[in-house]
Formats: C-alpha cells, structure tokens, sequence
C-alpha cells in the first residue's frame, strides 16, 4: 500500500486493507531455520496523520501464521496481533548535514525521501518484530527426548532413567558436610 505524502492530513485519517507478506515465506526459505509460514496477507487496520513534516502511523495487525515448534519440531497454527507504531521523519537536506555519522538521536528514527509512503516494508518489518524468538506449539510442550528422539507430549520415553550425565560423575563422589 503506498500513501502520498501530500494525501496525509493533520487530522487521524483511518483505513484498513490486507497487506501482502507472502514474500517473507521467500526469505524465510533461503535461511537456514524455517520456523515460520506467512500467509499470502495480514489485516492491518491504521491511523495515520501529519504534525509538520513528521508523519504518525499507529495501527494493529492480525493474521494467523504457521510455525515449527521449536521443542517437539511438530507445526501448528497461532494468531498473530500486535499492535504498533512508528514516525516517519523527513531526510534532512546534504547541506543540513554536518557528517554523515550518526549520532544517538538518529538511530531509532525512520526516514522518508519520497513523494509517497510505501507501507509494505514497514509492515513486514512490524511483522518480523511481532514473531515469537522460540516458537511453542504451547508453553507446556516438553519437547523431545534427547536420548531416543521420542516426543514427551504423546508418550513415555524409552531410554532408562539411570541415563545420567557422565560429565557429572565426579559430583557424585563428593562428601558433603565434611
């Protein structure tokens, strides 16, 4: 979705439109974790409104997406909502500039050069700061069982409970209380 600057009013201006973000299954797939499915889009409902020449997005965003469990390996399906929002700055002139450092204030700002807002990178971005670092089918899970492989949601492990770590055996000779 692509917004003209000039299109942007002083007052909160809402609209609601269905992004596409099938493209993130292309750069999750070139990775080497695919912990994640997109569908082709999300629902993005926005606010969005000019003071000067600074320009305020707030909105939500809302699918359902895929993912890998990253204990059992089993896949399932979870709802994605988050809500968001960013200010797009205009890119200061090169004569406004006295270097092209950056300084502290300057790092968590968005920029914008054109006559037009193109909300696509800004929502996937939003999108890939939504997603969970470890995906859980369920916070319970307990995964799978690193001796036979079996997964503990669905049955008993096969291996024997004196399974322990030989790295720990010099642990078990000490004395304590001594």
């Amino acid at each position: 979705m692509k917004i003209p600057v000039d299109d942007i009013p002083q007052s909160p201006k809402e609209i609601n439109f269905s992004e596409s973000i099938g493209e993130l299954n292309e750069a999750y797939a070139k990775g080497s974790a695919a912990d994640f499915r997109f569908p082709p889009f999300l629902d993005v409902d926005l606010v969005y409104y000019r003071s000067g020449r600074q320009i305020f997005f707030q909105g939500t965003l809302q699918g359902t997406l895929e993912g890998c469990c990253s204990r059992c390996l089993k896949d399932f399906t979870f709802a994605l909502r988050k809500n968001f929002d960013f200010v797009l700055s205009p890119v200061a002139a090169k004569s406004d500039r006295k270097s092209a450092e950056l300084n502290r204030e300057d790092l968590g700002l968005s920029t914008y050069s054109t006559e037009e807002i193109n909300l696509t990178p800004l929502i996937r971005e939003q999108v890939m700061l939504a997603l969970p670092t470890r995906p859980l089918c369920e916070e319970s899970c307990r995964g799978l069982c690193d001796g036979c492989g079996v997964n503990l949601n669905h049955e008993a492990c096969l291996c024997s409970a004196a399974g322990e770590d030989p790295r720990l055996a010099i642990f078990r000779t000490l004395k304590v209380g001594r």
